[in-house]
């Protein structure tokens, strides 16, 4: 055990589990983050925690599907098309994915990360203030028609390779599970036995709190590049100054990037930036989280109202926001709470660090000691408190009880 801290970069879920991991290790650690805790993409998710969600987005069926989205005004697929030269090199690797055998292999990758997020949740907030945070669910796939779901076999066909099996609702058993549905639902498949989290950012900030309050430390600051003694990474250089170091974890999200850059590494981090929009005061509520099909996203009934969170826009993470993807989630929320009524509205975008491989970096950059743990693309709430635990167990020097090897940083690192 080293004589100096080790640093996590990142404040969101992925990296306050891992300082927490690392703490009830018994190592001195220092959470750094140039915002608040859970400010970033972990502020606006969904707030499901998705064991379901193994198949990745560029499953073979988006060949099919992506160029009817993007032709179309009403779509849950959005582009910044001054931005396509410069993005194509990224999607040509992306789309190289979309093909049934890789697919596969990342379901296989992604299973032993996502299937047991609640518990990993529980695991994570035991013995702590938080322990209620945590809430039991299911989670129902909200199509238009039966034909629709049948449509869908593929990802299902996904799914199965987890072990996931939906009850399949028609007719008037749609309402009568979910009343808040209008007539534009006539189908849910609905999953039992998953999750959610009821705010986020909240829930992040006080783990960050928790950590504090057992220890540990939390410096606001800008870090700017890293110093090395041979390979080996010695210290964190930042707009607060220069901090010692055994060893550094990058959990930063998007702007892992640009630290990556930093150690010579080029990253094929893209941003799929997601967007939400907060019904306050709503009318009514579902019973269980609902994912929308036809609109790609989650509905989560949360503390401060009704979250709508999802589609993808590709564009840089330095773009602002757009209005149309906040317009579609608003329309297609009318269409399917047809009886939503509410005081207000609050939109929010965010942005979710995807590879090409749609598998996160979880690991050790050589022998560095500068580990990395981003590129969770959708499922970061998700598989936080899973990430956390597998970085504290490599650098604790405890063997995880799974192959890391797809999860490599390496991988791209050429």
């Amino acid at each position: 055990m080293g004589s100096k801290p080790i640093i996590v970069v990142g404040a969101g879920i992925v990296g306050v589990s891992t300082a927490l991991w690392l703490q009830r290790a018994g190592r001195d650690v220092i959470l750094m983050d140039r915002d608040a805790p859970g400010s970033g993409a972990s502020y606006g998710n969904s707030g499901l925690l998705a064991g379901w969600a193994v198949e990745p987005v560029n499953a073979p069926t988006l060949w099919k599907d992506a160029p009817k989205y993007l032709m179309s005004r009403d779509s849950p697929l959005f582009l910044k098309w001054a931005q396509l030269p410069w993005m194509l090199p990224w999607l040509a690797r992306f789309m190289s994915h979309a093909v049934d055998h890789k697919t596969r292999r990342i379901v296989e990758n992604m299973m032993p990360l996502l299937t047991d997020t609640v518990m990993q949740h529980r695991a994570l907030v035991a013995g702590t203030p938080l322990e209620g945070w945590v809430r039991d669910s299911k989670c129902s796939f909200a199509y238009p028609t039966l034909k629709d779901f049948e449509k869908d076999q593929y990802s299902w066909n996904m799914k199965a390779l987890a072990g996931l099996k939906p009850n399949i609702l028609t007719g008037g058993e749609v309402q009568e599970e979910e009343p808040i549905l209008g007539p534009a639902i006539a189908c849910l498949a609905q999953l039992e036995g998953h999750g959610h989290i009821t705010d986020p950012g909240r829930y992040v900030a006080l783990l960050a709190q928790h950590f504090t309050q057992e220890g540990g430390q939390f410096v606001q600051a800008q870090v700017q590049d890293f110093t090395r003694s041979g390979d080996h990474v010695t210290q964190v250089e930042t707009s607060e100054g220069a901090f010692e170091c055994d060893q550094v974890v990058v959990t930063a999200g998007i702007w892992s990037k640009e630290l990556m850059a930093r150690l010579g590494l080029r990253i094929p981090l893209q941003a799929e930036r997601g967007y939400h929009v907060i019904f306050e005061n709503p009318s009514e509520l579902p019973r269980n989280p609902l994912m929308i099909t036809k609109g790609r996203f989650g509905v989560n009934p949360m503390d401060m109202g009704l979250r709508c969170a999802g589609v993808v826009e590709l564009a840089n993470h330095l773009t602002p926001a757009s209005e149309a993807p906040v317009a579609f989630i608003r329309k297609q929320a009318a269409e399917v709470f047809p009886k939503l009524t509410y005081s207000g509205t609050q939109s929010w975008m965010g942005f979710r660090p995807t590879v090409p491989d749609c598998t996160p970096l979880i690991g050790q950059i050589g022998e560095s000691g500068i580990y990395t743990g981003f590129g969770h693309q959708h499922v970061g709430l998700t598989s936080g408190p899973k990430t956390g635990r597998l970085l504290a167990q490599m650098i604790t020097g405890s063997t995880p009880n799974m192959d890391m090897r797809p999860y490599a940083p390496e991988r791209y690192a050429g």
